[in-house]
C-alpha cells in the first residue's frame, strides 16, 4: 500500500514538473510564432500540437542523456520519423500544386496559395530542430549565446518578407527568452547545487517579467529617422525573391485575394508624372469561381484575343500616338446616328436630343516610367486612358479588347517609358451628358447599336467623311463587343442571395450608372472592414465576404461589386493594377509620383450602355488610414495595457489566494460532518505543509510540529478512529480539529512573514 502510494505520487510529480517545464513552453511559443507566418489561422493549433509532441521528444531526450550509446540511436530513429513526415508530406503536397517545395519555401508566402502539406512539411522541419537545439542549449549544455541565436529565428522568418511579427508573439518570445536565461542561471539545481526558497526566488523573478513586458510595451518609443539602407539592404533577398514571383506570374492565369494580403514591400515599380493621383490597368479578368473563389481569364482579357474575335477595332501598331478610347466617343456616335435618321431616333427616344453638344472633360498628360527590373508584358494604362502618345518601345506593341497595352513581339524592358492622354470620370457630372446616357440605357441597347451601325454604314458609304468613318468603327466594334459582353460578362454564379441583395439595392435606381454608383456606395455604409491581415479559409468567397465575414482586402471588394452588378445586368470585369497615389517629396527625376509593390490593387470596371467601360472604386480606402494609426507601436502599447491588467490581476489573486481559500476552506468544511470535516482538514494540512499522501497521519504529525511547533497529534488520532476504526465523531472533536487547523495555518503565516523579512534584511 505504501509503496503503490509512493509510485502514485512520484508518477504525480514527475508529470506535473514535466507539463509544466519552462522549457517545453518556450519551444512550443516559438513553433506558434514561426507557424503563424505560414498560416495564421492555426497558429494556436500548431502551437499545442508542439507541446504535446514536445513533450514526447523530450521524454526520449532525457533518455538519450541518461543512455548515451543507445539514446544515439534512438535520436537517429526519431530523426528518421520526423524526415519521413517530412518527405510524405513533400509528396502529398506536390501532386496538384504547380511548383515545388523548394520554390514554395523560398516565395514570399503572401503571393502564393496555400498549400496544407507544405506547410505540414515546414512545420515537422522546424520542430524537429527547435526542439533539439532548445533542449541541447538548455538541459545539456547551457549557452546563452546559442539561445539568443535560437531566440532571433522567428524574427529573422518575418524579417525576410519585411512583415511584422504579431505583438502578442514579440512579447511572449521576449519575456520568454528572459524567464528561460533567469532560470537556467540562477534557479536550475543540479547534483552540486541546490537552490533553496525556490517558491520564494521565483516571485520577484515573475514580478520583474511582469515589469519587464508592461515597459516594453507602454514606455512610448521615439520616432527615429534615420538612412537605413546600408543597413536593410547588408542582406537582402529583395531581388532572389522578385525574381520568384516574376516567374510564378509568367503562368499566372488565374488571380486572388492572397497576393493582396501580408506585407508587401516597397520596392519602386514606376515613377510617373502626373496632376492628379491615378489608378493604373495591367490585367483584366472574366470568370468567377465560387469554389476556389478565384478569377480566370478569357479571351479578351490577353493577348490570345488579338486573332480569336471577328472585329478588326483592336490591332497591332508600332508607331505612336495610337488611339485607346475617347471619352463620349460611343455617345457622340449614337447621337450621330438619331441625327442622320428621324425613324432611328424616334424608335430608340432619341429624338429631342438629336444634335445635342456633348461636354467633353479636357485631356491630361500622364508620363510614366518603369523602374521594375523584371520584363514585362503589359503598359500600365491609366483610368479614362484616351491615347498613347508616345513611349520609348520601339517594337511592335498591340491594344487588346480590354483596354491593355500589350508587347506583342517582345516583352516591355526594364526602363520603358510611356505618355498617355487621360480624361476623368467628370463626363457624368454633367447633366445634360447624364441625360443622354440614361436616355441610351436600354433594353434593347444590342438591337440599336446594330441599327446605328447600319446607319453609319450607309452614310459613310454614301459620302465619304473622316468623323463618318470613325463613327462607324466606333459602332461596328461596339456593336460585335457588346454581344460577348452580355454572353460572358453577366455571369454571377446564378447565387440568389447576391442577386437578392444587388436588386434590393439598385430597384430604384434610374439608370444603370445610378446603380453602379449605389453599389459602389453600399460597403461604405454597412460595417464592411478593409484588412490585409485577415487570411479568408478555403471555403470563404465572394458570398461569406458580402453575409458574413465582411472583412477582406481590395480583391473582395472589387469582386463583390462586379458580381452584384452582373446580377442586376451591368457587364462588369475585375481588374488588377496599382493606385498610383505615393507623392514623392522632392521631385526625382522630373517625376512626383512612385508606384511600388504595396500600391497593387483590384478594383471593378462596368459597362454603361452609351459610355462603354467607367472605373470604380468600392473598397473602403480610409482602411489604409486606419492601418497607419494602427503602427505596431500603438499594437504594442495596447498590448502592454492588457498584459500590465492581467499581470496584476494574477499577482492580486496570487496575493489573495491564501486568504481566500483559508476562508472558503473553513466555511466548507464546517458544513461537513465531524467525519467529512477532519478528513477534509487533515488533508488541507498537508497540502499547506507540503506533506505527500505517502505518509501516515501520525507521520504527518511530526512533520508539522517540527515545522510549526503545533502540536496536532490529536487530530490525527481522530482521523485514524474515523477512516481506519469507523467510529463516529461527534461536534466537540470536530471543533477541536478546526482549531489544531487555525493554529497551524496561523504559525505557517508568521513563518513566511519572518522569512520574508530575513530575505530584506539580508
Amino acid at each position: 500500500m505504501y509503496e503503490t502510494e509512493k509510485n502514485r505520487s512520484g508518477m504525480k510529480d514527475l508529470m506535473l514538473r514535466t507539463l509544466l517545464d519552462p522549457v517545453l513552453i518556450y519551444a512550443a511559443v516559438v513553433m506558434m510564432s514561426i507557424m503563424y507566418h505560414y498560416r495564421s489561422s492555426l497558429a494556436i493549433v500548431y502551437g499545442i500540437t508542439a507541446y504535446i509532441i514536445g513533450w514526447i521528444v523530450f521524454r526520449v531526450f532525457d533518455f538519450i542523456n541518461k543512455h548515451k550509446l543507445i539514446g544515439s540511436a534512438a535520436y537517429i530513429a526519431l530523426f528518421v520519423l520526423f524526415i519521413f513526415g517530412v518527405q510524405f508530406s513533400v509528396t502529398e503536397g506536390s501532386a496538384d500544386y504547380p511548383i515545388s517545395w523548394g520554390i514554395w519555401f523560398l516565395t514570399p508566402q503572401d503571393v502564393l496559395e496555400y498549400n496544407k502539406w507544405y506547410t505540414l512539411a515546414i512545420y515537422l522541419l522546424f520542430l524537429i530542430f527547435m526542439l533539439s537545439v532548445i533542449y541541447y542549449f538548455t538541459r545539456v549544455r547551457y549557452r546563452i549565446f546559442m539561445n539568443f541565436l535560437i531566440f532571433i529565428i522567428p524574427f529573422a522568418i518575418y524579417g525576410k518578407e519585411y512583415e511584422k511579427m504579431p505583438t502578442i508573439f514579440i512579447i511572449l518570445l521576449s519575456v520568454g527568452y528572459v524567464l528561460l536565461m533567469v532560470y537556467f542561471r540562477q534557479l536550475h539545481g543540479d547534483e552540486k547545487t541546490v537552490v533553496v526558497a525556490r517558491d520564494e526566488v521565483w516571485k520577484p523573478v515573475a514580478v520583474y517579467a511582469v515589469i519587464f513586458a508592461a515597459a516594453a510595451a507602454l514606455v512610448p518609443k521615439p520616432a527615429i529617422e534615420a538612412d537605413r539602407t546600408v543597413l536593410e539592404t547588408l542582406i537582402s533577398a529583395d531581388q532572389f525573391t522578385d525574381r520568384l514571383v516574376a516567374m510564378l506570374n509568367v503562368f499566372r492565369d488565374t488571380t486572388s485575394s492572397q497576393q493582396f494580403t501580408g506585407n508587401l514591400d516597397n520596392t519602386p515599380l514606376y515613377y510617373a508624372r502626373a496632376s492628379e493621383p491615378l489608378r493604373l490597368k495591367t490585367s483584366t479578368f472574366s470568370t468567377y469561381d465560387f469554389d476556389t473563389d478565384s478569377w480566370s481569364i478569357l479571351e479578351m482579357d490577353d493577348d490570345a484575343s488579338i486573332n480569336s474575335l471577328d472585329t478588326t477595332f483592336k490591332d497591332r501598331f508600332d508607331e505612336t500616338p495610337y488611339q485607346i478610347a475617347s471619352a463620349g466617343e460611343l455617345t457622340q456616335a449614337l447621337l450621330e446616328a438619331a441625327e442622320l435618321d428621324s425613324d432611328f431616333a424616334e424608335k430608340y427616344g432619341l429624338s429631342a436630343l438629336a444634335g445635342t453638344e456633348l461636354t467633353i472633360p479636357a485631356q491630361k498628360e500622364l508620363s510614366i516610367y518603369s523602374a521594375y527590373y523584371e520584363e514585362t508584358q503589359f503598359a500600365p494604362v491609366p483610368q479614362y486612358a484616351q491615347e498613347m502618345t508616345d513611349t520609348s518601345y520601339d517594337k511592335q506593341m498591340a491594344l487588346i479588347y480590354s483596354g491593355l497595352v500589350y508587347a506583342a513581339d517582345s516583352k516591355f524592358s526594364s526602363d520603358e517609358r510611356f505618355t498617355f492622354n487621360y480624361s476623368s470620370e467628370n463626363f457624368f457630372y454633367n447633366d445634360a451628358n447624364r441625360a443622354v446616357i440614361d436616355a441610351l440605357d436600354r433594353s434593347d441597347y444590342g438591337q440599336m447599336l446594330e441599327d446605328a451601325d447600319d446607319i453609319l454604314w450607309n452614310a459613310y458609304t454614301e459620302e465619304y467623311d473622316d468623323d463618318m468613318v470613325h463613327y462607324w468603327y466606333v459602332i461596328r466594334d461596339e456593336s460585335n463587343l457588346y454581344g460577348y459582353y452580355e454572353q460572358y460578362l453577366l455571369d454571377y454564379g446564378e447565387n440568389q442571395r447576391i442577386y437578392d441583395l444587388a436588386h434590393e439595392l439598385t430597384d430604384s435606381a434610374a439608370s444603370n450608372f445610378e446603380k453602379a454608383k449605389i453599389l459602389e456606395g453600399y460597403f461604405y455604409k454597412n460595417g464592411y472592414i478593409y484588412d490585409t491581415s485577415y487570411l479568408k479559409t478555403s471555403k470563404e468567397n465572394a458570398e461569406s465576404f458580402l453575409f458574413e465575414t465582411k472583412t477582406g482586402v481590395c480583391y473582395e471588394y472589387a469582386t463583390a461589386m462586379v458580381l452584384m452588378a452582373r446580377a442586376v445586368g451591368i457587364p462588369a470585369r475585375y481588374c488588377e493594377g496599382y493606385n498610383m497615389s505615393e507623392e514623392l517629396e522632392n521631385d526625382q527625376y522630373g517625376m512626383n509620383y512612385v508606384v511600388t509593390s504595396r500600391s497593387a490593387h483590384g478594383f471593378p470596371e462596368l459597362y454603361i450602355k452609351g459610355y462603354g467601360w467607367v472605373s470604380f472604386e468600392p473598397t473602403i480606402t480610409d482602411g489604409l488610414v486606419m492601418q497607419n494609426e494602427d503602427s505596431a507601436t500603438n499594437k504594442l502599447s495596447r498590448a502592454g495595457i492588457i498584459i500590465l491588467t492581467a499581470a496584476l490581476l494574477v499577482i492580486l489573486s496570487a496575493l489573495l489566494y491564501p486568504s481566500v481559500s483559508h476562508k472558503v476552506f473553513l466555511f466548507t468544511a464546517r458544513k461537513r460532518t465531524p467525519d467529512q470535516a477532519i478528513i477534509m482538514i487533515i488533508r488541507r494540512l498537508c497540502l499547506l505543509c507540503g506533506i505527500s499522501s505517502a505518509n501516515t497521519s501520525q507521520e504527518a504529525a511530526r512533520k508539522i510540529m517540527q515545522m510549526t511547533g503545533k502540536d496536532i497529534s490529536s487530530s490525527a488520532s481522530l482521523f485514524d478512529k474515523s477512516v481506519y476504526g469507523g467510529i463516529v465523531l461527534n461536534e466537540a472533536e470536530k471543533e477541536m480539529a478546526f482549531n489544531d487547523y487555525i493554529e497551524v495555518y496561523n504559525a505557517l503565516k508568521e513563518l513566511r512573514k519572518n522569512r520574508r523579512r530575513k530575505l530584506r534584511n539580508s
